[in-house]
Order: structure tokens, then C-alpha cells, then sequence
């Protein structure tokens, strides 16, 4: 049994500005007895421009975000997955990455958005990540104290195959940091998640950004925690804060048992 914490903010485009509140809300779930605290999809700087992007992003050895939240890792003994992270990895390059930290504050994994999120919602709401960002090509797992998680970001959800590949390596946990469009989060984000639990038989731990946010982009929030057979656990609606619940994971391993669709394609 261990407890989990998510983390939901409304960045925007200033690093320190978005330091700062995470610090104060991992400070918070820290105080709810946490072991292990995940923060949204672009926690540290909320933007599309690759110029702008380009001017302030770094390597992750001089990233300022998450040094800080290494520092925090390490005073306060937690496991921290940073849900993203825009990091430059040459000069013209960016990308969309999870950074997993463990409690002495070392970086043990990381993961690079393999989906880009190039869609065309309406004339005034069109998204082209791939314009920004590089995307990757390798699926990650890790094991925690606790059990295997798989890695994902935001538009990953939309592709179950992804997911189906992190069940089969072992994962009983998968992280969904994101920002959501609050159009299709309406829609879908609830839908979704829910799926990628049962189907998976793995808790899913979905921290967001929720809100209007400075550029005028708005984030559909409800940050989720949801058990291995589809039951939402804790749901926080729109405003930044941290949900954080007990996790079994022998759940998902009797569930599996019980219905072993994971042994079939």
C-alpha cells in the first residue's frame, strides 16, 4: 500500500512563477502522509511558441524547474514525476518529457511524448504540436517501490495500444499527465481514462492543468485517480490543488486473475 498525490496547476509562461506554486502544493501532499506526487503535463512553462520556447528552455542539467523539484524531492524523501517538461536537446530542437525523481532527488527515468497533438477543432482552436516539439520513440516503465508504472503524456490516451504494450511489461500504474483542451475534455477525458483503467486492469493517476490560463488556452482540469476496475477515486474539478488517495496494488493483480485478458492480443 502506498499513497498518491496529483497535482493540478494553471501555468503560464514564466518558470519560476510556476515553480513556486508547485513547491507549495507538493508541500501540501506532503502533509496528506503522500509517498509518491505527479504533477500535469507542462508544469513548468505553458506554451506553443517554439521561438519562445527556444529562448527559455534549457538542458535538463540546467533546467531551473526541475532542479528545484529535485531539491524538494530529496528534503522531503517523496518519488516525484514531473508530468512534463519542454527540454532542449539541441539547437533547434525541443522536446515534450516525464521526469521521474526519486526520494534522494536523482533522476531515474524519463519519458518523451511520443504522440503530437495536430488537430483542427474549429477555426478559432487549432493545436500542431509536431510544429514545436519532437516527439519520441520509445515506450518507458519503471519500478517503484511499489510496482511497475508506465509513462505517458495527455494525447497518448487516445492511442490504447500504447497503454496495452505498458500492461503487458508489467505496469500496474499509468501516469497521464496532461492539458487537456477543455472542447474535448467535455467530451472525452472521463470516457477515456476509465477505458484505459479496465481494459488494463492499472490504476491510472491523471494530474491536470484546469482553467484559463494567460495566452487565453483553456484546460479542462478534473485531475483523476481511478482504481484498475474503472471506479473514479478522487476527482478535483478545476481549480489548482492536489487530490492524493491509498493505492493497493494486489488490486490489480487479483483483477487480473480473475479476467487474464492481458494474456490475449
Amino acid at each position: 500500500m502506498f499513497r498518491v498525490s496529483c497535482i493540478q496547476l494553471r501555468s503560464n509562461n514564466n518558470i519560476h512563477y510556476n515553480l513556486d506554486k508547485t513547491s507549495k502544493l507538493i508541500i501540501k501532499a506532503v502533509k496528506q502522509k503522500t509517498d509518491f506526487i505527479i504533477t500535469p503535463e507542462v508544469s513548468s512553462h505553458f506554451s506553443l511558441n517554439k521561438k519562445e520556447l527556444l529562448k527559455i528552455c534549457t538542458s535538463m542539467q540546467n533546467d531551473i524547474y526541475l532542479n528545484g523539484i529535485k531539491k524538494l524531492a530529496k528534503k522531503y524523501k517523496k518519488w516525484i514525476l514531473i508530468g512534463s517538461l519542454i527540454i532542449k536537446i539541441q539547437k533547434n530542437k525541443l522536446v515534450n518529457r516525464s521526469v521521474l525523481i526519486d526520494k534522494s532527488g536523482r533522476v531515474r527515468t524519463y519519458y518523451d511524448k511520443i504522440h503530437m497533438y495536430d488537430v483542427n477543432l474549429s477555426k478559432k482552436e487549432k493545436y500542431f504540436e509536431s510544429k514545436s516539439f519532437n516527439p519520441g520513440n520509445k515506450i518507458k516503465t519503471f519500478k517503484l517501490p511499489w510496482g511497475k508504472i508506465g509513462l505517458s503524456i495527455c494525447y497518448d490516451l487516445r492511442f490504447p495500444i500504447l497503454y496495452r504494450k505498458l500492461a503487458k511489461a508489467g505496469s500496474l500504474f499509468l501516469t497521464v499527465p496532461s492539458a487537456f483542451t477543455e472542447t474535448t475534455g467535455k467530451k472525452h477525458w472521463h470516457s477515456l481514462l476509465r477505458a484505459r483503467a479496465i481494459e488494463n486492469f492499472c490504476y491510472i493517476f491523471a494530474p491536470a492543468q484546469g482553467g484559463t490560463h494567460y495566452n487565453g488556452r483553456k484546460t479542462f482540469g478534473h485531475s483523476l485517480i481511478i482504481s484498475p476496475d474503472g471506479e473514479i477515486i478522487r476527482e478535483l474539478k478545476k481549480s489548482e490543488g492536489v487530490i492524493t488517495a491509498t493505492i493497493n496494488p494486489k488490486l490489480s493483480k487479483n483483477l487480473r486473475l480473475r479476467i487474464p485478458s492481458l494474456k490475449s492480443n
